[in-house]
């Protein structure tokens, strides 16, 4: 049985990237025509393993820089001037979006306002621990005075 290398996902045979066995008239008429598989010769195999090696670095390095920008927004404190009232109610709210602007000013960081986790608009002023996600399951804590502008 000859080996094939799997260019895409295929439910009944494995993953990306994986070597398996298969009839030749599989991987000929079904495989190949429909780009889901390539014979498994020495150049592509090293080929695939090459990409796989650059995929994980390239994923090693993104989760370090993560890993920093996490360090970093821990140690931040956003200040956020807003017009308030004597009693320290907002005239109006600071939002996700507000708090995704004030870290690109900080620290020129760009946050998706989803990532940011505020469970409501902050209304006062004050001092407020707010949560965001730098990338999927990492978090920061970044603190978050919000002070009126005077």
């Amino acid at each position: 049985m000859p080996e094939a290398i799997l260019l895409q996902d295929v439910d009944t045979l494995g993953e990306q990237g994986n070597v398996v066995d298969v009839s030749k008239g599989y991987l000929r008429n079904f495989l190949m025509p429909r780009k889901l598989a390539q014979p498994a010769t020495r150049g592509a195999v090293e080929a695939i393993r090459q990409r796989q090696q650059a995929a994980e670095r390239a994923e090693r390095n993104a989760v370090e820089k993560a890993e920093e920008n996490v360090a970093l927004l821990n140690r931040t404190v956003l200040t956020i001037p807003q017009q308030a009232g004597a009693d320290g109610r907002l005239f109006g709210s600071v939002t996700a979006q507000d708090i995704a602007s004030a870290i690109k000013e900080a620290r020129g960081l760009k946050i998706d306002k989803h990532n940011v986790h505020l469970p409501e608009p902050i209304k006062n002023v004050g001092t407020y621990m707010v949560v965001v996600e730098v990338v999927d399951d990492v978090t920061a804590t970044i603190k978050t005075m919000v002070v009126a502008k005077k």
